[in-house]
């Protein structure tokens, strides 16, 4: 396919309306990328090959023109010498330095027309290029979100939370338990009968030091 034709193609093509159709759009988008990149530089090559060849017919024009010149000068002296018949020749190989310098200003004015459609073609495929770019970045950002909401509901909905939670509930009921434990070592329970017994025993030796010590106090007169 010759670069105009592709140009042409890309051109025209609806990047909104290749995506509907493909199915698997990210890739489809990679393609067109690759393809309109390969073309600006297919395009940009050509660019530079005209620009040289225009180059180059202006030296050779320079060249014709000094080639005219010298023709001109030398048909001169042939007349200033009554040779007319090599003055007749001088200017006939003058005149075809003079076609020659013609017919390449032609082909440079081809060559100008030629750069101007490269310059608005190079333009129109940068900002395809620039869309097609926006719109991979805002695909390769839609699948990133998706991605994430999808692991997002996997951790919210998903076997592994469930079963995650299940065992806090056992590790939960472990902590009661051993809770329970400690507060049940703590308890005391109901006092036995030599247990009541031993209380009255040191409640009977209390009272009789408490009588005597106020027996004491009061032989002192406190």
């Amino acid at each position: 396919m010759s670069i105009f034709s592709r140009t042409r193609d890309i051109f025209a093509a609806n990047m909104t309306e290749l995506l509907d159709r493909a199915e698997d759009p990210a890739r489809m988008i990679r393609m067109i990328i690759l393809e309109m990149e390969e073309t600006l530089v297919e395009v940009r090559a050509s660019a530079a090959r005209s620009i040289a060849d225009g180059k180059e017919m202006r030296r050779a024009i320079a060249r014709l023109d000094e080639l005219q010149a010298s023709w001109t000068e030398k048909a001169e002296l042939a007349l200033s010498k009554d040779r007319e018949d090599l003055a007749k020749a001088a200017l006939m190989e003058r005149q075809k330095a003079t076609d020659m310098a013609d017919g390449l200003r032609s082909e440079i004015g081809a060559i100008e027309d030629t750069l101007k459609s490269y310059e608005v073609d190079i333009a129109k495929l940068q900002g395809k290029l620039r869309e097609a770019r926006s719109r991979q970045n805002a695909i390769a950002n839609r699948i990133e979100s998706a991605v994430t909401r999808a692991k997002a509901r996997e951790v919210l909905h998903g076997g592994r939370t469930e079963d995650a939670f299940s065992r806090f509930e056992v590790l939960e009921r472990r902590a009661d338990f051993a809770e329970g434990r400690a507060d049940a070592l703590g308890m005391t329970g109901p006092k036995s009968l030599e247990d009541e017994i031993a209380d009255l025993r040191a409640s009977d030796s209390v009272d009789a030091e408490l009588q005597a010590m106020k027996a004491a106090m009061k032989a002192r007169g406190v």
